[in-house]
């Protein structure tokens, strides 16, 4: 059954477009005489649409997740959808009760305690007090912030709304769990505890969507995504692949390039590129990757000449520019003259060897000049693909569900041994 269903929303914002309140009765005059004014220039204040015809299911139980760059419109979508604003055109449906984090204090009123705002948005879900008695000890021991308590609200710090807010969205059982990039603003040690509690509700059969930038954590949380940008709805699909296919798209690398004109592919009058794959151990052109499985990084040249011996070599970075390792054939044919030919090497990277997250390779075809390399082709950033744990307890990770540091984490042997009892 269909939790949430969007059809056609679209929400326009003029800029400049000014939302009215209480005013005294000069600001009324002069508000008015500008409005008649700029009638009068024909001005016509610009417009945005933050979203742009956004359709879209949600089954009972998933787990989905938005991603995008800042201002594609994931906000303004969970804003629609929970009804702080109302579209512009289109419709949406939720079926179930909603729990939402969006923006920090959004739900409270600051002059209301803690425990006085819990019982507040409890009766705003339709729950008896009763029902919020009973789930009370489990969101303050959550929340972390018993001492404050009975506190107002106003007087807490951003980390503490942000505690409060997804400790009483996630404890007073909404069938649709909504959530944004709010997380972001508390501790690490709370965020992972928002992750295992996420990864909780959506076990037990709810529903839940999570805007994050925190790519790796939306790709292990989610069963799907939406990316969006400019207002729409641009890739969808199994998450792991949508959040490799959005870092391919703003690097401008994917996990395949070919040319087709040989005299227009990278090199020189002895070797030229024809091609470069990211492959699995199936020899599928992958986006992304199970940090367990080996993947290889495939080169297809060609030798034009007799000539210096030429062989492949690889750079592979994290995103951050992070240089993971550089490697090439060191096998004894390419020590020999270079015959001309066609060629294809693939370098297999192991699994369990490469840290989560966004992959660069650098592709290169050189020769040696001890004790230098002499690059005949040196592409940077030439390919990229997502490498994702799936945190089944088998990789180096084991059961640990936050992000190790590093650009590589190997799984290493361990020997252990009891000196006492």
């Amino acid at each position: 059954m269909v939790a949430v269903r969007a059809e056609g929303l679209s929400k326009r914002y003029v800029i400049g477009e000014y939302q009215a309140g209480y005013d005294t009765l000069r600001d009324t005059l002069s508000r008015t005489a500008r409005a008649v004014l700029r009638r009068e220039h024909h001005h016509a204040p610009p417009e945005i649409w933050a979203l742009d015809d956004v359709s879209f299911d949600v089954a009972e139980g998933e787990v989905v997740g938005f991603i995008g760059r800042n201002g594609a419109g994931k906000s303004t979508l969970l804003k629609v959808l929970t009804r702080v604003t109302a579209p512009t055109r289109g419709t949406a449906e939720l079926r179930g009760r909603v729990g939402s984090i969006l923006e920090v204090g959004t739900g409270f009123h600051p002059e209301l305690t803690g425990r006085e705002n819990v019982y507040l948005n409890g009766a705003i879900l339709g729950m008896t007090r009763r029902e919020v008695n009973a789930k009370l000890p489990a969101i303050t021991e959550f929340s972390g912030i018993e001492k404050f308590f009975d506190t107002p609200v106003k007087r807490y710090s951003s980390g503490m709304y942000v505690r409060l807010a997804f400790a009483v969205a996630a404890h007073l059982d909404p069938e649709i769990l909504i959530i944004d990039e709010v997380l972001s603003v508390g501790d690490h040690e709370f965020q992972q505890r928002c992750m295992g509690r996420i990864e909780e509700i959506g076990r037990s059969g709810r529903t839940v969507l999570f805007v994050s930038h925190d790519l790796p954590t939306v790709a292990r949380l989610c069963e799907r995504a939406y990316c969006l940008d400019g207002g729409k709805i641009v890739l969808t699909g199994p998450s792991d692949d949508v959040v490799a296919k959005y870092l391919q798209m703003l690097s401008g690398a994917g996990a395949e390039v070919a040319w087709a004109v040989p005299e227009s592919s990278p090199g020189d009058e002895l070797v030229r590129l024809r091609s470069a794959r990211v492959v699995d151990a199936g020899g599928r052109v992958v986006d992304a990757i199970d940090v367990r499985q080996p993947v290889g990084i495939e080169i297809s040249f060609s030798v034009l000449r007799d000539g210096e011996p030429v062989f492949p070599k690889i750079k592979v970075t994290d995103e951050r520019g992070n240089v993971a390792f550089n490697a090439l054939d060191t096998d004894p044919r390419w020590r020999e003259p270079a015959q001309p030919g066609d060629y294809v090497a693939t370098a297999w990277i192991p699994g369990n060897l490469l840290n989560e997250g966004h992959v660069a390779v650098d592709v290169a075809l050189a020769s040696l000049d001890a004790p230098k390399l002499d690059h005949h082709v040196n592409l940077s950033r030439l390919l990229t693909f997502h490498v994702q744990d799936s945190v089944e307890g088998d990789s180096s990770k084991g059961v640990f569900t936050g992000q190790l540091q590093g650009v590589v984490r190997p799984k290493l042997e361990w020997s252990v041994e009891r000196r006492s009892a």
